[in-house]
């Protein structure tokens, strides 16, 4: 019977899942193994997925390396046991019952390993194949049998078949190196490299390229172990002295027994290039080489295959190259678990980042940790003596220590390029992101320390090729960067004068760049990479007044662009720094201030907030005095504060008066005039002024339209704000419209996670609450809430938000347990960031109230919604909003007490208050109208009921629609109270009309 065969396996055992492919589709079987049939740009996940439904038989080659916690193929073995698929395991090499999980324990195995390659052929088909009886009698076990003959090839081809890597063994020629036994990673490129080798009957001439330190001998090194078996010759040659390679190609000729006592070098490497040439099965080696027209004879042809190790890029125009980067953090991880038993997972991250993931460096901690340095110690040694640190130790399969390679390439260059490493010094003091070329070609000639040639048209690309060529640097056609720790090495190695003038230039090459403004978005990568590097080496950097204007830049770069954590911890820095410097009453001190208090609200820091605004905004009174533009600054900066804090009244005061002396100085259509007159229609909104404030905020929006253009940060702040007043006005449908359209602009150009366009995200899905769409808006809700938890944290008031607004979409879909859950947790992170007045607290703790109504708790709903009206009154005023809100909750938690003589009169207060603020239309007020009417119904005055909600289902059908679900809600109450007013027949028309729009309801959500 034939089969579908996935053959899942760990990639250090490539060669046996080749040979058991090979001969399982020999056998007839369609066989699909991943280096063989998926492309590369495939997803991986989903091929796997694809591949193992395909599957009838999984064939599991069982290691130690296949059990290892970090593989994929845990997830394939437990995806087929989980499907009740049939799986074949066949172990390779000998593993204890300990080593293999419990659940696969008890499934029958064959062992390959310890067999001769026609044994293992018949126990690999004969597992997939399933059992049968024997075709001749069985042999005499006390006989001796002669094994059957291996297959043969083809005549005159070579035999391409994969070999059976434990029969194979070691190949008949073979020189390299001992195997690293802590190799770790790059499996995704040495199966690249093994595919691509492959891929040709010619000679195949690969080139592994990279910083030094990178790791390109060890993946050679593990390539030519990992798949030994599949050779007849692997030969390594050290190619750094290209004179000595004649002299090692006849080592090799040697062995082969065709070199020529007398011939010479030359002569025996021209006599093995030739024998190669004719030979198939042979691989060679050439580690570390420099220039590759060094090599352009050296190069063996014929159907083997070449490996070439180097730093120089050059060969990538010579042939298949494959640069390789420092490891991925998983790697880095993966290998101080191997290395460092028991490390902190935490202490292995921080490790990894302060090494950069370098792989040489990494080996070097790693044998420093194990003889006993205890890995915080090794950590604060790394930050203060660099240099010395990476000077120790040599570690197995590397030739020196990191220093030790730094230090070589560097006194190679200084002769012949001195201009490199000139370039490398100045580097060195900037951080070890990429730097823009650009930056270089706008102001090399102005660096002391650089001597630029100005008939030099390929300047500085003249200067950093060299450093790429020694592994220095990694340059392509935009940027170069240098690696952490040879930054260090070269600064720690640097002489006094060399080291401050290499810090002088690179504060003049710094404060030249000029991004652009740092609120536009457009502007956001230069100000990304150039905050970068001004921030790498801050005890240096905050200390040159040259580049305070571009910390202030930064700084307002990261706010503008939601870093609220980044540009805080930055601007706490730089303030301090410069408050030392030249007070706390200088110009450039303040303006950080400014920064660190914008920071710290962003933050969700509303105390530090406030407190840092009010003392910039006292200071600079005294200093710069009252319309100065920094003090208004300062002052609409400190109301919003105030506003964000609950504080609307003195937040309204403030604002007015900052408008009206900006309107008076700057002129009513300045920038800074906008961004008051939209805060203060802000805060009308959040006093319950929604009138006023969408008139503001109308006007605020046509200006910035105007003047910023439609998609500017600013302008679309304006249309975010508009849309949320409409909402409160009950404007839903337009509400949503702009909304949608707000958010994609957001989306647009300032990306999916920035907070202001979790704002609009946010917004968008209460509105579609709002308009009865609870299921797509749950969907948006828990989205954000995401977003907000991984950008803002748990504990930010927007993240908090959300979590309140989705456990209220949860009440309207009638998940009450879940909402309760999550209004609770809501509550208590409220009073603790906020405070018990808070307005975001008292909402909380509404809806709390509010859910245990729905809950049937009407006693502590009663308690809590007491509670809350009481300090909403306090806070908020008779007749906010959200104050109604509490009276009309808690009239009807009395209405559900049986109460009904209070809760009327509570319900009429309300409904009269709603009426006169919100206007007769408004849903709340609608709401207000229908509660009352229940509570006239269940006192038993029917007549009055059906005339309220009568009149407010008219209402309803107007500004919701008849298909809206408070309609319907109206509908069913109002043909409730004809029932009992003795109007059945007229309740019965009603409720017929109400199923219609139920079910048009239902046909649109389909």
């Amino acid at each position: 019977m034939t089969e579908s065969v996935f053959v899942s396996y760990a990639g250090p055992d490539r060669a046996w899942a080749e040979w058991a492919a090979w001969h399982l589709r020999d056998a007839g079987h369609h066989v699909e193994l991943d280096v063989w049939d998926w492309r590369t740009g495939d997803n991986f996940i989903e091929r796997m997925t694809d591949a193992m439904q395909r599957a009838t038989v999984v064939v599991a080659l069982f290691s130690n390396h296949y059990f290892h916690r970090t593989r994929w193929t845990h997830q394939e073995w437990t995806s087929v046991m989980g499907d009740r698929g049939r799986l074949i395991p066949l172990t390779i090499e000998p593993l204890a019952d300990t080593d293999i999980p419990d659940i696969l324990a008890a499934v029958i195995r064959k062992d390959l390993h310890g067999l001769d390659e026609p044994a293992a052929i018949a126990a690999l088909l004969a597992a997939v194949n399933g059992p049968t009886g024997p075709g001749a009698p069985p042999v005499f076990p006390g006989g001796a049998h002669a094994p059957a003959p291996a297959g043969t090839s083809h005549a005159g081809s070579p035999d391409r078949r994969p070999r059976m890597p434990a029969v194979a063994g070691q190949p008949r020629v073979w020189s390299v190196p001992s195997r690293n036994l802590h190799f770790t990673g790059r499996e995704n490129l040495i199966a690249e490299m093994r595919e691509e080798l492959l891929g040709s009957q010619r000679a195949v001439v690969q080139a592994l390229r990279g910083l030094g330190g990178i790791g390109k001998t060890q993946v050679a090194l593990e390539y030519a172990h990992r798949f030994a078996s599949q050779y007849d010759i692997v030969w390594w040659i050290d190619a750094e002295q290209t004179d000595q390679i004649h002299i090692q190609y006849t080592e090799l000729a040697t062995r082969l027994g065709i070199a020529s006592s007398n011939g010479g070098a030359e002569r025996n490497t021209r006599t093995l290039l030739e024998h190669l040439r004719t030979q198939d099965r042979w691989l060679i080696i050439l580690d570390n080489a420099d220039d590759p027209g060094d090599f352009e004879t050296l190069l063996p042809a014929g159907p083997g295959h070449v490996l070439i190790t180097s730093r120089n890029p050059e060969w990538r125009n010579v042939v298949r190259s494959h640069d390789l980067d420092v490891f991925p953090r998983a790697d880095s991880l993966a290998y101080f678990s191997a290395r460092i038993p028991g490390i902190d997972p935490e202490h292995a991250d921080a490790l990894a980042n302060d090494l950069g993931d370098l792989p040489l460096a990494l080996a070097q901690a790693a044998g420093v940790i194990t003889s006993g340095v205890p890995p915080i110690r090794y950590r604060r040694l790394l930050a203060d003596k660099t240099a010395k640190l990476m000077a120790k130790g040599i570690p197995p399969g590397y030739p020196t220590p990191l220093a030790a390679t730094v230090d070589i390439a560097i006194s190679r260059l200084t002769a012949d390029h001195p201009g490199a490493v000139a370039l490398l010094r100045i580097a060195a003091f900037l951080g070890p992101d990429p730097i823009p070329t650009s930056w270089l070609e706008a102001v090399g000639d102005q660096l002391s320390t650089l001597t630029v040639d100005t008939e030099d048209v390929l300047w500085p690309w003249s200067a950093l090729q060299p450093l790429n060529r020694y592994g220095l640097a990694r340059v392509d056609h935009e940027t170069f960067q240098i690696h952490r720790l040879t930054q260090a090495i070269v600064r720690d190695h640097a002489t006094p004068a060399d080291a401050t003038a290499a810090q002088d230039d690179a504060t003049n090459l710094l404060a030249a760049v000029n991004p652009g403004n740092p609120v536009t978005p457009a502007a956001w990568p230069e100000w990304a990479a150039l905050t970068s590097h001004l921030t790498a080496h801050p005890p240096i950097t905050m200390h040159r007044p040259p580049l305070r204007q571009a910390f202030l830049k930064a700084a307002r770069y990261l706010v503008h662009s939601g870093q609220a954590r980044a540009a805080r911890d930055l601007t706490i820095n730089v303030h301090s720094t410069w408050t030392a410097i030249s007070g706390a009453d200088h110009p450039d001190t303040l303006a950080v201030a400014e920064t660190l208090g914008h920071a710290a609200v962003d933050f969700g820091k509303h105390s530090e907030g406030r407190r840092v605004n009010e003392e910039t905004f006292e200071k600079r009174r005294q200093v710069l005095g009252e319309d100065h533009p920094d003090t208004l600054n300062s002052a609409n900066n400190l109301a919003s504060t105030l506003n964000s804090l609950g504080e609307h009244a003195e937040a309204r005061r403030m604002h007015t008066d900052t408008l009206a002396r900006r309107r008076r100085i700057l002129g009513e259509d300045h920038p800074d005039t906008l961004i008051s007159a939209n805060n203060l229609a802000h805060t009308l909104n959040g006093l319950g002024e929604h009138t006023e404030a969408r008139r503001m905020h109308t006007d605020t929006l046509a200006r910035r339209r105007r003047i910023l253009g439609e998609d500017h940060p600013d302008t679309l702040t304006s249309a975010n704000n508009l849309a949320s007043t409409l909402d409160s006005l009950g404007e839903h449908t337009e509400a949503r419209r702009m909304h949608t359209d707000t958010l994609a602009r957001r989306r647009r150009v300032l990306g999916e996670d920035h907070p202001d366009t979790l704002t609009s995200a946010n917004n968008l899905a209460s509105t579609l609450d709002s308009l009865g769409e609870h299921a797509e808006a749950r969907r948006m809700h828990t989205d954000t809430l995401a977003r907000r938890r991984r950008v803002l944290g748990e504990d930010h008031p927007e993240t908090l938000q959300s979590a309140n607004n989705l456990a209220y979409t949860l009440n309207s879909l009638g998940e009450h347990t879940e909402a309760r859950r999550m209004h609770t947790d809501t509550l208590e992170r409220r009073h603790r960031v906020l405070g018990e007045d808070h307005p975001d607290t008292l909402n909380s703790a509404n809806n709390v109230a509010s859910t245990l109504g729905r809950l049937g708790e009407y006693t502590e709903a009663r308690r809590m919604h007491t509670d809350t009206l009481a300090r909403r009154r306090r806070v908020l005023g008779e007749n906010h909003p959200d104050t109604l809100t509490s009276a009309n909750n808690l009239a009807s938690t009395l209405g559900s007490l049986g109460e009904h003589t209070e809760a009327r009169r509570m319900h009429t207060d309300t409904l009269e208050r709603r009426r006169r603020i919100l206007g007769e239309d408004h849903p709340s007020t609608l709401t207000s109208a229908s509660n009352l009417a229940y509570t006239l119904n269940s006192l038993g005055e029917h007549a009055e009921a059906v005339r309220l909600l009568k009149e407010t289902r008219t209402r309803s059908r107007q500004t919701l629609g008849d298909d809206h679900e408070f309609t319907q809600r109206v509908t069913a109450s109002l043909a409730t109270a004809l029932t009992a007013a003795g109007k059945r027949h007229e309740a019965q028309k009603l409720l017929a009309s109400r199923k219609a729009g139920q079910r048009r309801t239902r046909r649109k959500s389909r």
